[in-house]
């Protein structure tokens, strides 16, 4: 094994360093070399010394033991001994060590990928959007209605789509002021009516969205009466 020329790379304790020293050559931690490791390890300790950087007790410590371990690699051997090898601990502590290693550089790895996004944090719930007063099953028979008067009117056909660039659609705030006026002549209307006086498909849209912005605002109520959905004036209205 050749010396190893180090250009004093700073490690963050003794398992750090032993780590680089088996990388650097090749060495599988469970068969770890201790003389010619230890060697290397001092050789580092004295490049420490040498360019006036301190040299930590976990580094010295390390060292000694390094030094234990190599003692009683030197004994003899009998075939009878079951004497646990002299470096299992180190092993183990060593493959401990790298496991958080690998672990700690994959989080770095995500928070280096991550540490320029900022995520939009969830949003209040929006109650403009809820029913008052109405439930979903009413909701869903509404759409049904506005399915079924959408699929009575005519078919399109190539001629449908002439001068449809450019054309507004039907504007909802007109069809919310014409239910209201309505509503405040008669007292209720059938939504399955006000459906089928429609024309077109952009005022089909028009008056599901009215409904449903009179409802949101209280100002209208949809009410069941057998199969058909009624719309009444809201409470303040209607008592008025």
């Amino acid at each position: 094994m050749g010396q190893v020329t180090f250009h004093l790379e700073v490690f963050d304790g003794p398992l750090d360093l032993l780590l680089h020293l088996l990388s650097k050559n090749r060495i599988e931690i469970r068969d770890i070399p201790i003389a010619d490791i230890l060697r290397q390890y001092l050789d580092y300790l004295e490049e420490m010394r040498r360019m006036d950087i301190e040299v930590t007790a976990d580094f010295i410590a390390m060292a000694s033991q390094l030094i234990y371990i190599k003692s009683k690699m030197l004994l003899p051997v009998y075939e009878d001994d079951e004497s646990e090898d002299p470096r299992s601990q180190l092993v183990k502590a060593l493959l401990d060590y790298q496991m958080i290693k690998q672990a700690a550089g994959m989080l770095m790895n995500r928070y280096e990928t991550g540490k320029d996004m900022y995520p939009k944090p969830p949003e209040a719930r929006d109650r403009s959007f809820e029913l008052f007063g109405n439930t979903a099953e009413q909701l869903k028979r509404a759409m049904a209605v506005m399915l079924e008067r959408k699929d009575a009117l005519k078919a399109l056909t190539a001629d449908s789509f002439t001068g449809i660039v450019g054309k507004e659609a039907f504007p909802v705030s007109k069809k919310i002021y014409e239910i209201a006026a309505r509503l405040e002549r008669v007292g209720s209307l059938s939504f399955k009516q006000l459906l089928f006086e429609v024309e077109s498909r952009s005022e089909l849209v028009a008056v599901f969205l009215a409904v449903l912005e009179l409802s949101r605002d209280e100002k209208i109520i949809i009410k069941e009466n057998g199969e058909e959905l009624m719309l009444m004036l809201g409470g303040d209205k209607q008592d008025g």
